[in-house]
């Protein structure tokens, strides 16, 4: 059995790490124009928060959000955080809008879950300036992109798998070389590779800053704004913005002008911090999470099988095992002979 990964982001190497560890004698290779440090994830801060998913099912984010939440779990307890660059730390997430409160289907995988009382609210909006309506408070783990990439492709070859740098223009092109399985994990790149008119950028920039005095993420949306300080192991990261339908790569002015006034405003100490870079990338949005096994035939007449795997919007971090074990069972109910399962 022959499987190909298109994609070499969070989404796509852990779902080739998941299946070369459950299916062992399969052959598995990622196929990707951009390996880490170089996609669109290793700029993120990686916090664990299901973000940007629109009509995603709850109970999907749910069960993907928790599976991998519970994979962070394993690695701090194995004393694996320095290598995969997961962290714990303590979250407060406020906003402006008044809507009726309902506990998030997530909370529940999180450590100390609760809802802010008028009091914590009324100190943050006098200490901010701000108008915040209601909050949440958590500890949940951070997993770094640009330390856990590395980690995951080093086990992956470990096991055997390939890796090769390419731009897949067309699926039926691995399916012509002999691929039997492929799973497109190409992200925002959908919309060319299968032609997925759904998908739109949505636009973050952020900067990093040395700041080692924060250990606190805060994320607050104030109004028509948005600020966040999520802080990683050897630097914080500082934004931020969700434009979508936004291509532009650049570094705005604007932009950079929004994020600093207004994590400073939150946290006024980061006036005395370091720029270390600004950073722009292009979240995969799509109105839900394609997650999904679809019958295909080559120019050529060839048959094959492929999973879709894309779509996870500002979320790939939060749900990557979970699909990835996902991707897994699509793959068992498909009838392929394979016994040695080790997930």
């Amino acid at each position: 059995m022959r499987v190909a990964i298109v994609g070499a982001g969070v989404i796509g190497v852990s779902s080739a790490f998941a299946v070369k560890r459950v299916f062992p004698s399969y052959d598995v290779k990622i196929f990707a124009d951009a390996f880490s440090p170089d996609t669109t994830g290793d700029g993120s801060a990686g916090l664990w928060t299901p973000f940007l998913l629109d009509d995603t099912p709850a109970e999907d984010i749910t069960r993907w959000a928790g599976n991998t939440h519970q994979w962070f779990e394993q690695f701090w307890k194995a004393g694996l955080s320095s290598k995969t660059g997961v962290s714990l730390l303590p979250v407060t997430c406020v906003t402006s809008d008044y809507n009726d409160y309902v506990e998030p289907t997530w909370a529940k995988f999180v450590y100390g879950f609760q809802k802010l009382n008028n009091e914590r609210l009324q100190r943050l909006n006098e200490e901010h300036k701000s108008n915040y309506k209601q909050g949440i408070q958590y500890i949940t783990y951070t997993a770094e992109p640009v330390l856990l990439l590395p980690w995951l492709m080093e086990k992956f070859v470990a096991l055997g798998g390939e890796m090769e740098r390419r731009n897949i223009k067309m699926l039926h092109q691995l399916a012509e070389e002999g691929y039997d399985l492929i799973i497109n994990c190409s992200g925002l790149g959908a919309r060319e590779l299968v032609a997925d008119e759904t998908m739109t950028p949505i636009r973050g920039q952020v900067y990093r800053v040395k700041a080692p005095w924060a250990m606190h993420c805060f994320v607050a949306n104030d109004d028509a704004s948005c600020n966040y300080i999520i802080p990683n192991i050897h630097s914080v990261v500082i934004g931020g913005t969700h434009q979508e339908g936004d291509f532009d790569r650049s570094v705005r002015e604007k932009d950079s002008k929004h994020i600093y006034d207004g994590c400073c405003r939150i946290m006024p100490s980061l006036k005395e911090s370091e720029i270390i870079c600004a950073w722009v990338g292009l979240r995969p949005g799509r109105l839900r999470v394609r997650l999904e096994c679809e019958s295909l035939s080559s120019s050529m007449g060839k048959e094959f099988k492929v999973i879709h795997n894309y779509g996870h919007g500002g979320s790939g971090v939060t749900l990557c095992w979970g699909c990835a074990m996902d991707v897994v069972k699509m793959i068992k109910n498909l009838k392929v002979p394979e016994l040695n399962s080790k997930l």
